[in-house]
């Protein structure tokens, strides 16, 4: 079995920079709230009834809202604080990558907080803890508004929104264990890249919860319809093309806008991104899916290393993986 090393042509940990623009949703206190303009106060507590009229309207509007997190993410810090004094910036770091919108609030404050001797890029939560603090960090997001609160009178776009954040799991999962399994120059930075991969999509199921509804019954009532289409036709926008226009406007390190941008495919370590999001997209549809077995094929070719042994490791039932072992062993 052989596997990618990596080429001069990587992607490289540090890149460039442009001057960071601070976002109000993270300077935005509750007592700096209270002298806000009540149109920005009408926007950061209302949700989208009614899709708007271009990316940059979405990102305007998203820029103003306070991103909830998992409730059982505020249920385990309070656990782990208990420990502060001996608690690990890696244990806290695991903690976060179990919540895509928290370590996309995680990323976001730092950059937005960003010293201005700090030449390189912190593109891994624990490094970003490591900079931040274990105290500083419980501070800041030891107390957030959770989506099950956020959502409590939506049940339905609940359900849609953890259906997103699990997809998002399971792609940051996948995508470590090929990045493993490619000797990559740094896991974690893939990791970090497949979880947000979704996170347009998390905003969507967030503040315009009824215009996510309506997509979803789109793709009930016309079977086959791919979800970018049945987004563009809602919201006007699709959640790909908003995605990249988000992460730039988070002033998200380079690298990880790079490896969430499919444009870049060529390059192994974007590659391994894409395939893992692909992946947790297919396979949350039942192992039975069609477009699972090219998944299986594209992982292989990326890994060098045969489709029945990528099923096993990303966990395919035997009944799947053991047709597709035969059949190699007859090819032999």
């Amino acid at each position: 079995m052989s596997y990618d090393t990596p080429q001069p042509h990587d992607v490289h940990r540090v890149s460039r920079r442009t001057p960071t623009k601070v976002l109000k949703l993270q300077r935005t206190s509750a007592v700096e709230s209270n002298t806000r303009p009540i149109s920005l106060m009408v926007m950061e507590r209302t949700m989208l009834s009614a899709p708007l009229d271009s990316i940059e309207s979405y990102i305007n509007y998203f820029s103003y809202k306070d991103i909830p997190v998992l409730r059982r993410s505020m249920r385990a810090l309070a656990e782990l604080q208990k420990n502060e004094d001996g608690i690990s910036g890696k244990a806290l770091a695991n903690a976060v990558l179990q919540d895509p919108m928290l370590a996309m609030r995680v990323l976001v404050y730092l950059e937005a907080h960003r010293n201005q001797r700090q030449n390189r890029d912190i593109t891994t939560i624990d490094r970003a803890i490591m900079m931040m603090g274990v105290t500083p960090f419980f501070e800041k997001f030891g107390n957030l508004p959770t989506v099950e609160e956020h959502l409590s009178s939506q049940p339905k776009a609940l359900v849609g929104l953890l259906k997103v954040v699990s997809r998002a799991k399971h792609a940051a999962h996948w995508a470590r264990e090929f990045a493993l399994m490619r000797h990559d120059i740094d896991v974690d930075e893939v990791t970090v890249a497949a979880l947000l991969h979704e996170a347009a999509e998390i905003l969507f199921w967030c503040f315009g919860p009824s215009c996510m509804l309506k997509v979803e019954q789109l793709r009930r009532e016309q079977t086959g319809i791919r979800s970018a289409v049945a987004q563009q036709a809602v919201l006007g926008v699709n959640a790909h093309d908003t995605q990249l226009a988000l992460v730039r406007e988070w002033h998200l390190p380079e690298l990880l806008v790079t490896l969430m941008n499919a444009d870049n495919a060529s390059n192994p370590r974007v590659r391994n991104v894409i395939l893992a999001c692909d992946l947790a997209r297919h396979a949350a549809n039942g192992w039975d899916d069609p477009a699972l077995p090219d998944d299986y094929t594209a992982i292989s070719d990326l890994l060098h290393t045969k489709r029945s042994i990528v099923m096993q490791r990303i966990g395919v039932p035997e009944k799947y993986w053991l047709d597709a072992a035969n059949e190699e062993i007859e090819n032999e």
